[in-house]
């Protein structure tokens, strides 16, 4: 079982390549950077906000 993402985060944590907003993905449990185009894992509840770490996403919207 996975240890819940705390969503109030989101209004403190940002992205660390462009400053920017993230948004929660609670499907794949992550968060993304739109501006970026990446996808930070959240592991044991935990955002992992290093760039080496994210993967790359498509912008669908």
């Amino acid at each position: 079982m996975k240890t819940r993402f705390d969503e109030s985060l989101l209004n403190i944590v940002v992205c660390p390549k462009t400053h920017t907003h993230l948004v929660l993905d609670k499907k794949n449990h992550e968060l993304i950077s739109k501006t970026a185009g990446l996808a930070y894992p959240i592991r044991d509840g935990v955002p992992i906000l290093i760039i080496d770490q994210a993967r790359e996403v498509q912008d669908n919207s």
